[in-house]
């Protein structure tokens, strides 16, 4: 049964909580006995073109229902999606990068419907902003207290009414519940944008309907709403000027006053293709963009923390000590649209990087990416390799590959009393924390770092460390890079390198061989950590430390076999096993066999520590 169905045939307030995975008695508790009202902190945030904007965020456990609820909703978006567009992206992916590009398709006929972006998947500002892309003209609108708009009333009536809906009027209003505060739906509520966008629905076809007879473009990003044409001046059922005013068409004025909403008229603007274009706050003149100026302060603020190791910022008007985490988001930001925008690349890359790249395989450094970079992606680059290795506030960790992240990771919370160094105890006051970064692999640290997990990846890593580690001024860190890897034959060229290198210094100084020491300083404050030795000196991987009793649990039927027996073939993978087995009942997996392991990685803390 659909999600949808199901919650068709809800008939009863324990019904829905069961759909939402919450128990029925916590669920009454929570929504009725302690009463939604009682379980909101109000609070203002600065709004960007001045003024303040209110928050009313709901406890954790209403938040939690609140977050159940909006996944069940986006579901149900899903399925009438697929039902509706049955030959879409959304429903049958085929184009190429349609995971990513969302929108831009090479066929109109199986074009995913793109009224709404705002707070729906596959969907963000980068695929709104490219509705609007080349034309002439890009005629924005803003609806005025939009999530106001909504009350107890209308949530209720739309879920009971609405054809794809039809609930129980006992559902409808124990949904409106959850979802309204003050008798309107919150901002701060995880399930008020998805919603919104339920309701707003209907609105959207009308405006879509209306935009495609006077040739132009629709979208609507929460309550911001965008038209665009090619036209040489806005269509005046759209817009028109009056004495040099921008005014809204009767038209559209009357679709959206119908349909309970109000225009901000301080924020109604048309925009021409000789002028700079934005959509929800990125530039459209030629392709998704960032604004310059947004860029260039990000860029400055870059410049100087890795000068001095801080930077400023202005906040409210006030220039104060620059957050690290705000500055990493900007970049972020900045990545995203970038990364879009690499994707819609014809071809992919440019042909003039072939040499380099040719050059590159010749010399067996076909890993390398960073000569692919444009300035704001070298900049990121940048700013990883700073905050992950060069400044980097907990010691960092890379390992082989994500398996043996969630192995390290499991182990250190299970025996985290044994190691305060590494872990922080959940002790009833204080929830547990790890001190300690174990780096993610991801395509984009590929792209951006040279770094995907594997022996090769690593062993790039160190021949280039020394060089990107220079290129900073700013104080050095007070915790350790430590590379932990098997004692196998998997990263023997990462250990030849090492081998070579004059000035690492093996630990205890009496070991002759890199496998047999319990650490090695590379340069610098990098480590290489290797699993210890086996019984008769024999090679160990990761998983070598796991009793033979957790390595034989089963999941469908397979296990991971002990390291004489393993057959890649029959047995569970490593993927499977890390996250089906040790990660799922690791508070019953017996982890005292990587007590080996995390001696050595304290062993290479404390000696990063005497030297500084």
């Amino acid at each position: 049964m659909t999600q949808l169905q199901a919650l068709k045939d809800a008939k009863t307030k324990p019904d829905l909580a069961r759909l939402l995975n919450i128990k029925p008695s916590i669920f009454t508790h929570c929504i009725y006995i302690v009463d939604t009202k009682n379980q909101y902190t109000q609070f203002t945030i600065p709004k960007k073109n001045g003024g303040e904007r209110t928050i009313n965020s709901p406890s954790d456990k209403l938040k939690k229902i609140q977050k159940s609820l909006s996944n069940l909703l986006l579901d149900c978006l899903d399925e009438i999606n697929k039902l509706q567009f049955p030959d879409s992206e959304i429903s049958r992916p085929r184009a190429s990068n349609s995971k990513y590009l969302k929108v831009k398709c090479s066929n109109s006929k199986i074009k995913q419907p793109s009224l709404s972006h705002g707070f729906e998947r596959k969907r963000s500002i980068i695929t709104n902003s490219m509705m609007h892309v080349g034309k002439k003209h890009v005629f924005n609108i803003d609806l005025e207290d939009f999530f106001g708009s909504f009350n107890f009333g209308r949530v209720r009536g739309f879920f009971i009414k609405n054809k794809n809906f039809l609930l129980e009027p006992e559902i409808a209003t124990a949904i409106a519940k959850i979802a309204c505060y003050n008798n309107e739906l919150p901002q701060g509520s995880p399930c008020s944008p998805v919603i919104t966008n339920l309701i707003t629905h209907s609105l959207d076809i009308k405006l879509s309907k209306l935009a495609f007879y006077n040739s132009c473009i629709y979208s609507r990003y929460a309550d911001d709403i965008t038209f665009s044409t090619n036209e040489s001046k806005m269509p005046r059922h759209i817009a028109r000027s009056v004495d040099g005013e921008l005014i809204v068409g009767k038209k559209l004025y009357s679709e959206i006053r119908r349909s309970g909403f109000s225009i901000n008229k301080n924020k109604t603007r048309d925009q021409y293709k000789d002028s700079r274009q934005d959509v929800t706050g990125l530039v459209v003149n030629k392709k998704p963009n960032t604004k310059k100026e947004y860029w260039r302060t990000v860029r400055a603020q870059c410049n100087m923390l890795f000068k001095t190791g801080s930077f400023n910022e202005v906040l409210n008007g006030e220039i104060i000590k620059g957050n690290i985490n705000r500055l990493e988001g900007r970049l972020n930001f900045i990545d995203q649209v970038d990364h879009y925008n690499r994707l819609r690349q014809h071809p992919a890359l440019e042909a003039k990087y072939q040499s380099k790249k040719e050059a590159l395989h010749l010399r067996n450094m076909a890993k390398l990416r960073r000569h692919l970079h444009n300035g704001r992606e070298n900049t990121f680059s940048k700013f990883i390799f700073y905050r992950l290795f060069y400044a980097n506030e907990t010691p960092t960790v890379l390992t082989e590959g994500k398996t043996d992240n969630v192995y390290m990771k499991a182990a250190i919370h299970m025996l985290a009393s044994s190691y305060p160094q590494l872990a922080q105890e959940n002790n009833g006051s204080t929830p547990y924390k790890l001190l300690m970064k174990f780096v993610e692999y991801s395509e984009r640290t590929r792209y951006l770092l040279e770094l995907f997990g594997g022996a090769d990846y690593l062993k790039t890593f160190v021949m280039h460390y020394r060089q990107h580690y220079k290129y900073y001024k700013a104080p050095k860190a007070d915790n350790p890079v430590i590379i932990l890897v098997d004692n196998d034959e998997g990263p023997k060229d990462l250990i030849n390198y090492v081998n070579g290198i004059k000035s690492k210094h093996v630990y205890p100084t009496s070991s002759k061989d890199i496998r047999s020491a319990d650490f090695v300083h590379i340069f610098h404050n990098l480590y290489l950590v290797m699993t210890p030795r086996g019984n008769n000196n024999q090679h160990t991987d990761i998983e070598y430390f796991f009793k033979d009793f957790d390595r034989l649990r089963k999941y469908q039927g397979k296990c991971f076999n002990t390291i004489s027996k393993r057959n890649p073939n029959t047995d569970l993978s490593k993927d499977s096993f890390a996250n089906h087995i040790i990660h799922a009942h690791k508070k019953s997996i017996d982890f005292s066999g990587f007590d080996a392991i995390l001696n050595r990685i304290l062993l290479a803390i404390d000696h990063y520590k005497s030297r500084k």
